[in-house]
C-alpha cells in the first residue's frame, strides 16, 4: 500500500479560519484574511472543533493517490459520496499477470497462503484465456463487416477485456485518486480509523490522516475514531479499547 498526498488547498488552515471569522464578526471579504497570525488561525480553528461548528472546514480539499490496495478495499472507499474519484479502469487497462493483495492473516499461514497463490494464478490463467478467445472471435466478426485490421484489432482487444474483468478476484491490486474536502475526511476517519473498520480501508485512513496532520495539525488535531471525542458509538459491538484509542490519536499542538 502506498498512499500520497499529491495536492491541498494552500494555507488549508487559513483558508478555514477565515470562513470562521466570516461567520463570527463584521469583518468583510477585503480584510478577512488580515492580523490572521498563525496563533489566531490555530485558535479558531480549535474554537470550530469545541462548538462542532463544521462548514467553514468544507472549504479545504485534500487529493489523495493511492495504490497497492486491493479492490475489495476500494469498493468500500467509494461508498464515501461526498468526494471525487478517478480509478485504474478494467474495462481499458489489461490485467494480464495481474499484482493482487494478500490479507496478513493468509500470509501468516502456509497452507492458506500457498491455496491463495494457486486460487490467483487459476484465476490469471482463466483471465488470458478468455480474454484471447474473446479477441480473436471478436477480431473475426469486426474485419468480416469491413472494418480494417488495425481497427479490428484495437476494438477487438477492449471488448474482449471488459468481458474477461469479470473473472477478476477481489483481491486484484488497482489504484484510485481520491479529492475530499476536510468534513468529508472527518467523517471517513470516523468510520474508517475505527479498530472495527476492515483492516486494509483502516490503514489507508490512518495514512490518510497522518498526512494531513502534517499539512494541517490543528484542522486535524481532533480527527481520528469517533470514540476519540465520546462514547463509542458500536454499541455492543465496541472494541472495549477506547483510552488506547484515545492515546494513539491524541495530538500535541
Amino acid at each position: 500500500m502506498n498512499v500520497t498526498l499529491i495536492a491541498h488547498t494552500p494555507d488549508p488552515e487559513k483558508v478555514v479560519a477565515a470562513a470562521a471569522k466570516l461567520c463570527y464578526s463584521s469583518s468583510d471579504v477585503q480584510t478577512l484574511m488580515d492580523n490572521l497570525t498563525p496563533e489566531k488561525v490555530e485558535s479558531f480553528v480549535q474554537l470550530l472543533a469545541s462548538y462542532g461548528h463544521e462548514s467553514p472546514v468544507e472549504h479545504v480539499t485534500f487529493t489523495f493517490g493511492i495504490e497497492g490496495v486491493s479492490r475489495a478495499c476500494t469498493h468500500q472507499l467509494v461508498r464515501h459520496r461526498i468526494a471525487s474519484y478517478s480509478q485504474k479502469s478494467q474495462r481499458y487497462v489489461s490485467e494480464k499477470g495481474f499484482e493482487y493483495v494478500t490479507p496478513p492473516a493468509i500470509a501468516a499461514d502456509a497452507k492458506a497462503l500457498a491455496r491463495y497463490k494457486a486460487a490467483m494464478a487459476q484465476m490469471n490463467d482463466a483471465y488470458n484465456e478468455i480474454a484471447d478467445l474473446l479477441e480473436a472471435s471478436h477480431y473475426e466478426a469486426l474485419t468480416a463487416s469491413g472494418k480494417s485490421e488495425a481497427d479490428a484489432a484495437r476494438a477487438a482487444r477492449k471488448a474482449a477485456i471488459e468481458d474477461a474483468r469479470f473473472v477478476l478476484p477481489n483481491g486484484c491490486e488497482t489504484k484510485i485518486i481520491v479529492t475530499m474536502n476536510a468534513r468529508s475526511l472527518m467523517n471517513f476517519f470516523h468510520h474508517r480509523c475505527c479498530n472495527r473498520a476492515q483492516w486494509e480501508i483502516r490503514d489507508v485512513a490512518q495514512e490518510m490522516l497522518r498526512l494531513c496532520r502534517e499539512v494541517a495539525p490543528a484542522l486535524f488535531s481532533h480527527a481520528g475514531p469517533s470514540c476519540l471525542n465520546g462514547p463509542c458509538p458500536e454499541g455492543a459491538m465496541t472494541c472495549g479499547r477506547i483510552k488506547e484509542m484515545r492515546e494513539k490519536y491524541k495530538v500535541t499542538l
